[in-house]
């Protein structure tokens, strides 16, 4: 008997969500086999089996997190034995090791009751019950929407509550009522402060904790500084308008913006490599040189933003650029980029340009050192040769690390990029 673990699929996963399982409790699994699609931090994963047998139980339905090493699912490999035969699967996975503050009940039987630590823990009996049939992640959903358990019908094997049944139970519980201790959930007590407010706690999942996590300590730990430069690329729009029109002829995609300003900044970053580095804290602290220009582009996607990277932009035309980001793009937003798409970037591009924004500050997407943040193109009256005309004027704003770029430094790099997209042949050629 084989234990399948949660394995670790990106260097800062600490935990999976099960998002599909491809195999069933008695299917036959032959090596390479897809038995569980998994959602990480980074994206959509399909693992395959490494060992051949039948899969013979399922310890973490679909909805479910898991730490990366927790036996999410157990296979019989036909030799007997191993790891848990004896046990209940149920048993085997929730006595797998727990977070630290669990003895704490135990200890401090008779505490005051902080909220924070009454509406988890009480009554015993009724969270003991629950935790034989529930994950750790619906114990939670229960306890931020205010519902007991105890009083949850499982739809999954065995009667078991799984995250499924949570927005069920919530919808029919009676509102302004807490379950389990009686005390109201934290999540009531805007409701209770103002009869007209109604609000919805939406718990992170895996992707939106890392992106909540990462840029917390990126913009923390990172002393960021912006500079702004604005550009005319009247001619640069003429010439995309020009460039889309003979691809559409030809059946190719569309080149956009994005894609002459990630080529345009990569040349900048070969022209200015300072910029093209990574903060490292190995002795007293180094910059890390990249030799390598590759661009990552934010996108926004169902569970949050992800940055797919476009390896060695400076050496690519714009229409191989304009293919690549269109897959990338299309591939975040469905979810299923992988690991690999989305590391090894040494500069990304954020541009809200389409929505209307004229201007705003990115935050360092680490462990870079810069990130480019650029506006929508608007009309707007300069002054030619003399004379007041009409150009079409971009904004864009570099936010750097302060530990490895200076301030001078970030400007060389701007007068580069503002150069390349006032001469855009200079980008396509």
């Amino acid at each position: 008997m084989i234990d399948i673990l949660m394995p670790r699929l990106s260097d800062t996963m600490t935990e999976g969500t099960i998002a599909a399982w491809r195999k069933q409790p008695g299917d036959r699994v032959e090596v390479g086999d897809i038995i569980v699609e998994i959602e990480t931090d980074k994206a959509l994963m399909e693992q395959e089996a490494y060992e051949a047998g039948v899969l013979s139980a399922i310890l973490t339905q679909e909805g479910e997190q898991a730490r990366i090493g927790e036996p999410i699912a157990r296979l019989d490999d036909g030799t007997g034995g191993g790891p848990g035969a004896d046990q209940d699967p149920e048993r085997s996975r929730r006595e797998a090791p727990a977070p630290a503050p669990a003895p704490a009940p135990v200890t401090s039987p008779t505490a005051p009751a902080a909220p924070a630590e009454s509406t988890p823990r009480a009554p015993r009996s009724a969270d003991a019950a629950a935790r034989q049939f529930s994950s750790p992640l619906v114990r939670r959903l229960a306890r931020e929407r205010g519902i007991d358990l105890a009083g949850v019908v499982g739809s999954g094997p065995g009667g078991r509550i799984v995250r499924a049944d949570i927005p069920e139970a919530a919808a029919a519980a009676p509102a302004g009522v807490s379950g389990g201790s009686g005390s109201p959930a934290p999540s009531a007590a805007p409701a209770a402060a103002s009869a007209t407010q109604r609000s919805t706690v939406v718990p992170f999942d895996a992707t939106r904790a890392v992106i909540a996590r990462r840029l917390s300590e990126s913009s923390s730990e990172a002393p960021h500084f912006a500079v702004t430069a604005v550009a005319d690329v009247t001619e640069l729009l003429a010439l995309r308008a020009t460039l889309t029109e003979r691809l559409v002829a030809a059946g190719r995609p569309k080149l956009s913006v994005t894609d002459l300003l990630v080529r345009a900044a990569a040349l900048a970053l070969r022209e200015v490599p300072g910029v093209n580095a990574s903060y490292s804290p190995e002795g007293r602290g180094a910059a890390v040189m990249h030799e390598r220009v590759h661009v990552g582009l934010a996108v926004a996607s169902a569970s949050g933003l992800v940055v797919p990277v476009i390896r060695d932009a400076d050496r690519q035309p714009t229409s191989a650029i304009a293919a690549a980001a269109a897959e990338l793009t299309a591939r975040a937003r469905a979810g299923r980029l992988t690991v690999d798409e989305m590391t090894g970037g040494t500069f990304t591009i954020s541009n809200l340009g389409m929505y209307g924004v004229e201007q705003f500050t990115a935050v360092i997407n680490p462990p870079e050192g810069a990130i480019l943040a650029v506006g929508a193109a608007v009309s707007e009256p300069v002054v030619v040769d003399g004379e007041v005309v009409v150009r079409e004027r971009l904004r864009y704003t570099l936010s750097a690390d302060h530990r490895i770029i200076d301030g001078a430094l970030a400007a060389e790099f701007l007068r580069a990029l503002t150069q390349l997209l006032e001469n855009p042949v200079a980008i396509v050629a």
